[in-house]
């Protein structure tokens, strides 16, 4: 009995310290060696690399920062907890998305995606882009994975600055932290948000705005409902704008921000309609 109880234990104390995250950063052509940094002085790298750019995950869902001028941010969703990207790489199979994997139904199009960022100068959004530098990197810890991106020598209100996109998923937490930096100290305005398409269902609250529905999606073998969410503090914005493709926050002038997004699909088994994510974000 002592020792059964034992082993028990161990079990429940090693499962308890798995890292339940991954990252994801490859050449195209090599699919065998995985790198932690990747540059190019174009600042575009998009046919390159592996899924268009560096890429991490925990069990619901994995994030890929785009390697171009758009730096934008896209999901890719699981129908079951798990780790996919290293196998899946991105794109699953039909066959394999009808056992159970999960799917890239997502579309970020034209715009930042779920949570991406870009800058503000007074009266429109400013792209990451031109670049005299891009740089991708990704690592892990104990219990996180995250993976960065650099654009450096950003054309913004006469001056050039060099913007760090930071995107951080958790072991055994659902939602991801997205962190912008100026690195050159100097304040910014950033901006960022949430897309959606015709029809989709929002639900919006004094700190998050999250949205529901399908996207024109047509790489998955299927169109499936998609949610997704940005949490933020309201004391960082000082205006929010809806431009029919997204609703956008954009900070007052800063060297830092941090949010928060989530993201399901009706698939699963636990947050699968909006009300639920909703219900997940309030608690």
């Amino acid at each position: 009995m002592k020792l059964s109880f034992l082993a028990a234990l161990l079990f429940c104390c090693i499962g308890f310290a798995q890292n339940n995250t991954d990252t994801s950063l490859y050449m195209k052509s090599d699919k065998i060696t995985y790198l932690t940094d990747i540059g190019s002085e174009s600042g575009d790298l998009y046919k390159t690399i592996g899924h268009h750019g560096p890429a991490i995950e925990n069990e619901w869902m994995a994030l890929r920062i785009y390697f171009s001028d758009k730096v934008a941010i896209d999901v890719y969703n699981k129908a079951k907890a798990g780790l996919e990207l290293k196998k899946a790489n991105w794109y699953p199979t039909p066959e394999q998305q009808k056992e159970g994997w999960g799917a890239d139904y997502y579309k970020v199009a034209a715009t930042s995606g779920l949570g991406g960022v870009k800058l503000w100068d007074g009266e429109k959004v400013v792209p990451l882009n031109p670049v005299t530098n891009r740089l991708a990197r990704v690592g892990k810890t104990d219990t996180t994975s995250w993976m960065e991106m650099i654009s450096k020598g950003v054309p913004y209100k006469g001056k050039k600055v060099d913007i760090m996109v930071r995107v951080t998923v958790f072991s055994g937490k659902r939602e991801a932290k997205v962190e912008a930096f100026s690195l050159n100290g100097e304040k910014v305005q950033f901006v960022t948000g949430v897309n959606y398409f015709k029809d989709f269902g929002v639900k919006k609250g004094a700190n998050y705005i999250a949205v529901w529905g399908k996207h024109p999606e047509d790489v998955a073998a299927e169109i499936v409902e998609v949610g997704a969410a940005i949490m933020y503090n309201p004391k960082d914005y000082v205006k929010t704008n809806d431009d029919g493709t997204q609703y956008l926050l954009i900070s007052k002038p800063a060297k830092y921000l941090e949010t928060k997004i989530i993201s399901s699909c009706a698939r699963e088994t636990e947050l699968n309609t909006l009300d639920k994510l909703e219900a997940y974000i309030k608690k």
